[in-house]
């Protein structure tokens, strides 16, 4: 049985649905979802969920799979993910993993760490000295904490280095020694590793059309229906972009205009997070990029074959 599986990454926006399509096309793939939005039931227009006439070409796993109203993991995903990649090459399919979330792609390529439950006292202790010291001060404050941080962590990487600082004043063991005990379940698969390296400028186009088109396909229609249902503050499906800025226009504190104006600031923002964290720890994916979408399956043809 071959045992290759397809890892294909990049900011939003930057075409990868398009380019895992044509993939899976040429290689009889299956798609599977790692973008941790896209994974909501309730979300189709807000998350860029790929089209009906999409899934219809090549088969997709994972779309649309969960309910906002749960709590959903980095560590549940990996479960479902296994079970599919299992099923896919047992059907002689190459399993193609597509997304935006660099975390889901981390417990493939690392694994996913037996890391003790944090309490909640250690997390606000941690969110409220983060908060009260801000980004520089917080960062030299694990570092005294934790050295083992200095190197791997970026201090830009806000939400890791609360990790560790957390994780480090729970269990007395550095986030790096929980990793170092931590191993892949694919050490013997042959996983190839592709990072769509769109061009800044031609990103920032792509992400304004996208918002452009939100707003024809009825996205206030989407958030209305998300609203209706009162789930927790706390569920991840609140943190999608958009959500709040079209909240802010129904409750009449901003126009439509702003809102779009502001979905697109965030939605740059997003992408970013998203290169910084590819430079951080993407560092050995092999970067491809072509305007022309056939000479991009060519080149991420080149990267599989």
């Amino acid at each position: 049985m071959s045992k290759k599986i397809i890892l294909l990454a990049g900011p939003t926006a930057s075409g990868k649905s398009k380019l895992a399509i044509k993939l899976a096309k040429k290689l009889n793939g299956e798609i599977i979802n790692a973008d941790s939005m896209q994974i909501f039931k309730e979300f189709h227009i807000l998350s860029s969920r790929p089209s009906v006439n999409d899934t219809k070409k090549v088969k997709h796993h994972l779309y649309g799979a969960i309910s906002v109203k749960k709590h959903f993991s980095a560590g549940d995903w990996l479960k479902k993910v296994k079970k599919i990649i299992l099923l896919c090459l047992k059907k002689k399919k190459v399993p193609i993993i597509v997304g935006g979330t660099g975390l889901y792609f981390n417990t493939i390529t690392e694994g996913i760490s037996k890391i003790p439950d944090i309490d909640l006292v250690t997390r606000n202790k941690t969110r409220n000295l983060y908060k009260n010291l801000g980004v520089k001060k917080f960062y030299n404050e694990l570092l005294k904490l934790d050295p083992k941080v200095k190197g791997k962590i970026l201090p830009s990487d806000t939400q890791r280095a609360q990790r560790a600082y957390e994780v480090k004043l729970k269990t007395k063991k550095s986030l790096f020694d929980w990793f170092a005990s931590t191993k892949s379940d694919f050490i013997d698969f042959e996983i190839k590793k592709i990072f769509v390296d769109i061009p800044r400028e031609e990103l920032l186009e792509k992400i304004s059309k996208r918002t452009h088109k939100m707003f024809k396909n009825k996205c206030i229609n989407e958030v209305q229906k998300f609203n209706n249902l009162n789930i927790s503050k706390n569920l991840s499906a609140n943190k999608l972009i958009g959500v709040q800025e079209i909240n802010d226009f129904l409750k009449g504190f901003i126009s439509i205009e702003q809102c779009k104006s502001l979905i697109n600031i965030k939605t740059r923002q997003y992408a970013k997070r998203q290169n910084t964290w590819a430079r951080g720890y993407m560092k050995n994916w092999d970067k491809v990029y072509s305007k022309n979408l056939s000479i991009l399956l060519k080149k991420s043809l080149k990267v599989v074959s």
